[in-house]
Formats: structure tokens, C-alpha cells, sequence
């Protein structure tokens, strides 16, 4: 199993990258927890017990590139080094077929969810190429969204589809400098997000429907195991959703 070393975690302020740095930092490691909301970054680091000295707290915007070139330059100033980039930041956005989503509605949705994680993913490989011991490892957030729609969530399910894609392209990329990429996709997690798909959602068939959700734990644990990987091991892809979900034969 490979040590503890510097993660950085986006969307660290509430719900799964709450619950993944918080799970990072018992583990040992050292955190960088980014978020737009400094006071929501500051209740993820004072609910665990024991991370005084390990947490670094960086308000970033993941949609702006000078933003989250500041956040990786902290870390260097911090630390000297990245072992782990989480690219959790996201948004559903606003629903809508593809006649129906607004441009600037769209633009914000892929800002986020997919050029937030290029521009982290930009400055962690640079970092881990350079630095001494090289290399390194980064976790997209995926999504079942990868895989497969849900209605009117154009925005959202393009955005998690290319992020396979970048997954892909880091992972073969990034071989030859001892850096690993793979890509954990997640189904109702209980949340703040999912709280409404737990009380009903529109479904395939036009029908609305409560689905079941999971605790939000096992998708830290999952990251644990991932992150805990030596580098010449990779989880490529990794699913965790609500047993009952539907999903699988969604539609």
C-alpha cells in the first residue's frame, strides 16, 4: 500500500468532498481542501478530529483559471508536493433538454463540471512531474452520469460523458511520468444534492419515482482504497451506487 502524502480535494465544502477530506485526513494524509465558500472550507476542517496542522484551507474558483492556479501554488508554498488531486467540484445545473438549456446556463455547467477539472488536472501534473519523488495520482469524479442520462440533464450528462474522456487522456498521458488517473462513478449518495432525488424524480418513462440513496462514507472509503494504491497500480474505474437504484436498465 502506498504512504500518505498532499491531496487536494475540490468541492470540499459540502457533501462528498466533505466526506472524502475528512476521510483523507484521518487517513493521515495532508489536505488541501478547496471550495468557493472559505466558512463552509473552514466546518470541514473543524469537524475532524485531529487535523490541525494537516488541512490547508483555499478558497478557489475552479472556473476561473487564475484562481486555481493560486490554489496549486499554495500547496507548493505549503508542501512542495502533490500525491493526490480529487476532482470532485460540480454542478447539476439547471434541468433541461437540449432545446431548452440557455447558453449561459450550459457554458456554467461545463465551466465547472469539465474545464474546473482540466485546469486542476493542468496544474497537478505539471507539479508531479516535477517534483522529487515524481508522479502521482488523480480521482475524477464521474458520475453514473457517464454511463447514462437522466432526463432533461443535457448539460450534466455531456460534461460527466467527456470526463471519461479526460480520464482516459490523463491516464495514457501520464504514464510514462509515474502519474495515475482513474475515475470513481457515483449513484445517490445521500447528500445535500440527492436529497430531492429521495423524495422523487422524474423518470424515464415520464413517471416520478423516490429512489434509494447510499451513505456518503462508502464513497469516501472507495477513495481511500484508490488513493492508498501504490503508483504502479490503478483502479481505472470504480462504480458505487444504491443497490436498488435504477440504473442499471435505467430508461
Amino acid at each position: 500500500m502506498a504512504t500518505t502524502g498532499v491531496a487536494v480535494v475540490t468541492g470540499a465544502g459540502s457533501g462528498l468532498g466533505r466526506c472524502i477530506s475528512q476521510a483523507l485526513l484521518t487517513a493521515g494524509w495532508r489536505v488541501a481542501v478547496a471550495g468557493r465558500r472559505q466558512d463552509a472550507l473552514r466546518e470541514t476542517v473543524a469537524s475532524c478530529a485531529g487535523s490541525a496542522g494537516s488541512a490547508l484551507i483555499v478558497p478557489t474558483d475552479v472556473t476561473a483559471a487564475e484562481s486555481v492556479a493560486a490554489l496549486f501554488e499554495a500547496v507548493h508554498q505549503r508542501w512542495g508536493r502533490i500525491d493526490l488531486l480529487v476532482n470532485n467540484a460540480g454542478v447539476f445545473g439547471p434541468a433541461g433538454a437540449v432545446d431548452e438549456l440557455a447558453l449561459p446556463d450550459w457554458r456554467l455547467i461545463v465551466d465547472t463540471n469539465l474545464t474546473g477539472a482540466f485546469l486542476c488536472a493542468h496544474h497537478a501534473v505539471r507539479m508531479m512531474k516535477a517534483q522529487t519523488p515524481r508522479g502521482g495520482r488523480i480521482i475524477n469524479n464521474g458520475s453514473v452520469s457517464a454511463h447514462a442520462p437522466r432526463p432533461n440533464s443535457v448539460g450534466y450528462t455531456a460534461t460527466k460523458h467527456a470526463m471519461t474522456g479526460l480520464t482516459k487522456s490523463i491516464a495514457l498521458d501520464g504514464r510514462r511520468f509515474d502519474i495515475a488517473c482513474g475515475q470513481i462513478d457515483i449513484g445517490n449518495a445521500a447528500t445535500e444534492l440527492t436529497q430531492g432525488i429521495s423524495r422523487g424524480t422524474l423518470q424515464a418513462d415520464g413517471s416520478v419515482a423516490a429512489e434509494p440513496t447510499f451513505d456518503a462514507q462508502h464513497v469516501a472509503d472507495a477513495v481511500l482504497y484508490m488513493a492508498a494504491l501504490p503508483l504502479d497500480a490503478n483502479v481505472q474505474f470504480l462504480t458505487i451506487t444504491a443497490t436498488k437504484m435504477p440504473f442499471i436498465g435505467r430508461g
